[in-house]
């Protein structure tokens, strides 16, 4: 008989895979987009419910867009907050991602998101010292506040590329989240970034539960400087590559 669980183990995890439990049991508080559920979870283990591959589907795809709305607005209590109750480290995948409760979504953006990756893509010689110059000035005025408004944070997933994005007879399921207080539009700019089935009936059903604010396709880049900064970090050059391009489309929203 086929196993009804999935399990995830590594001597090594520390607190990860507590961080993903909380980070999912979070997101399905907020009753809106389907989450994998946790059966048990420990510093080196977690198990999660299997979940069955099924294709991507039209319907299927408006209606998580629409699900994913209402996940985001459950809200948080700040930028860069953890999940309720959790005090440990946050990660993107196994690498430290800093918590902050900040006020001003810019500048806890550059400052916890963009710019630890940065540096140390930097040391591994992903980016370049006079492309990091370049990323650090584009994002000089989104930490000043160029890119504030006045949509509270939101409850994101934090890592939402299409691997994250189970297709299933019932509709798609997430997992392995990033789980923070964040800004609506980078779960969506992360699911833009690596190709997703549907994408544009995601964006449809997102848009009619809670339309983005005018501009919102032009600021892709932008929520993408995070993504693409964890990914130099530790994926190779062409990612490095990758963050000085957009950067550069940043600096250009700014110029």
């Amino acid at each position: 008989m086929a196993r009804s669980t999935v399990v995830k183990s590594s001597p090594s995890a520390i607190d990860s895979y507590p961080a993903e439990a909380a980070g999912l049991d979070w997101l399905a508080d907020a009753r809106g987009a389907r989450i994998a559920r946790v059966i048990e979870v420990s510093p080196s283990r977690i198990e999660l419910e299997r979940i069955d591959p099924a294709p991507a589907t039209v319907e299927h795809a408006v209606a998580f867009g629409a699900s994913l709305a209402r996940t985001h607005a459950a809200g948080a209590d700040a930028f860069g907050s953890p999940p309720p109750g959790w005090s440990g480290r946050l990660y993107i995948g196994r690498r430290e991602m800093p918590p902050a409760a900040e006020s001003a979504w810019g500048r806890f953006y550059v400052r916890d998101r963009v710019l630890p990756f940065l540096d140390v893509a930097v040391r591994a010689g992903n980016v370049t010292d006079r492309e990091a110059e370049i990323i650090r000035a584009a994002c000089e005025p989104v930490s000043e506040g160029a890119f504030d408004d006045d949509e509270p944070p939101a409850r994101i997933h934090g890592d939402l590329w299409s691997g994250n994005v189970l297709w299933s007879s019932i509709g798609v399921v997430l997992i392995d989240p990033a789980a923070h207080g964040g800004h609506r539009e980078t779960d969506l700019a992360m699911l833009d970034l690596f190709g997703c089935p549907f994408l544009d009936d995601i964006l449809e059903g997102y848009g009619r539960a809670a339309p983005l604010r005018p501009g919102w396709r032009d600021r892709v880049p932008l929520h993408q400087l995070h993504p693409l900064a964890v990914h130099a970090a530790g994926h190779g050059r062409s990612y490095g590559r990758a963050l000085v391009d957009a950067a550069q489309r940043v600096a250009a929203l700014t110029g």
